[in-house]
């Protein structure tokens, strides 16, 4: 099936900004983290079709998946 994956802020960095790739049904939020080297540590915000979401939800044909980091700041 076709996922959308953004990243955003150095998420980017050595990867892509937006690509479409092909995961096997049953894939979750998580795989595609884990796939893509990221330490769910680093993970602040989640999103599947601009809705939160978690590492367990499970991805349908053609959702888009937003991958953002922890921003800190004051």
């Amino acid at each position: 099936m076709k996922i959308k994956v953004k990243l955003f802020a150095y998420f980017r960095d050595n990867r892509f900004m937006e690509e479409f790739r092909d995961y096997p049904k049953g894939t979750t939020v998580g795989n595609v983290v884990d796939g893509l080297d990221i330490d769910r540590e680093e993970v602040g915000v989640l999103m599947t079709n601009f809705r939160h979401t978690s590492f367990e939800a499970e991805l349908k044909e053609d959702d888009i998946l937003a991958i953002f980091p922890v921003v800190g700041g004051g």
